[in-house]
């Protein structure tokens, strides 16, 4: 009886296609949702909420990063309320558990309450922030440790920088609740879209509605540009396109 002989190139295929769905795993649909907003403008973001619900959901124009940056991820949410006390840096502990505890690629939304002129967040966070992978994060108050902030390149957006603390000023008031950062409403799991024009927050059950027509806007605005460099107009490229 002849014995069967598989060709070593055919056995490393069939190995192949044995083994690989073990190792290369397709991505989820809310990772693949969270790739396609990396990939938007915060601008059509904030363009595809007003057109598909009427709602505008892109925070103050005073919520600016530290340095050039882009970046989309889920929120991971904390609020600290403004109270005096002496307890030290035990009364934060749960901001820095948020942090221990997102997942990678999560967006750090921090509320600090009348918090203009106090850091939430400085060089020690962010850099927990930077090796555990989350995408940015983003502070209704100050900032401070800049230069380790920038040094790291991780993306920041604040209201302001300040040199100040919070430790025996603030207090922790939750994770993963409810919160308004500069303006607007967000819950954990909302989508942060974020560039030099702003932020903008996707409430995740509109998500995958908001990036389609967010895509939308984008292919036609850009359409638009060489169509205007071509004829001159600006006119004739909006009657074309309807887009402005």
């Amino acid at each position: 009886m002849k014995k069967l002989l598989i060709p070593f190139a055919l056995l490393g295929v069939l190995l192949f296609v044995k083994v690989a769905p073990q190792h290369l795993k397709a991505a989820t649909p809310e990772e693949a949702i969270y790739t396609g907003f990396r990939q938007v403008e915060a601008a059509s973001v904030a363009d595809a909420m007003e057109l598909l619900y009427g709602k505008k959901m892109y925070m103050s124009h005073n919520m600016r990063p530290l340095f050039t940056t882009k970046f989309a991820g889920p929120a991971t949410t904390v609020l600290l309320e403004k109270q005096e006390h002496t307890e030290g840096s035990k009364a934060l502990s749960g901001m820095l558990d948020a942090i221990d505890e997102a997942p990678a690629g999560a967006v750090y939304v921090m509320v600090l309450e009348d918090g203009l002129d106090y850091a939430g967040l400085g060089g020690l966070m962010s850099t927990a922030m930077k090796y555990r992978g989350l995408s940015g994060a983003i502070v209704d108050g100050g900032v401070r440790d800049t230069p380790q902030i920038t040094k790291l390149q991780f993306p920041v957006f604040s209201l302001g920088v300040v040199p100040s603390t919070t430790v025996n000023h603030f207090r922790f008031a939750g994770k993963d609740v409810p919160v308004t950062c500069a303006g607007v409403a967000v819950r954990a799991g909302d989508i942060i879209v974020a560039d030099m024009d702003g932020v903008v927050v996707v409430p995740k059950e509109n998500a995958a509605a908001v990036l389609a027509k967010a895509q939308q806007l984008d292919e036609t605005e850009h359409s638009m540009y060489p169509y205007i460099e071509k004829y001159k107009s600006i006119r004739e490229a909006v009657s074309k396109f309807g887009r402005l």
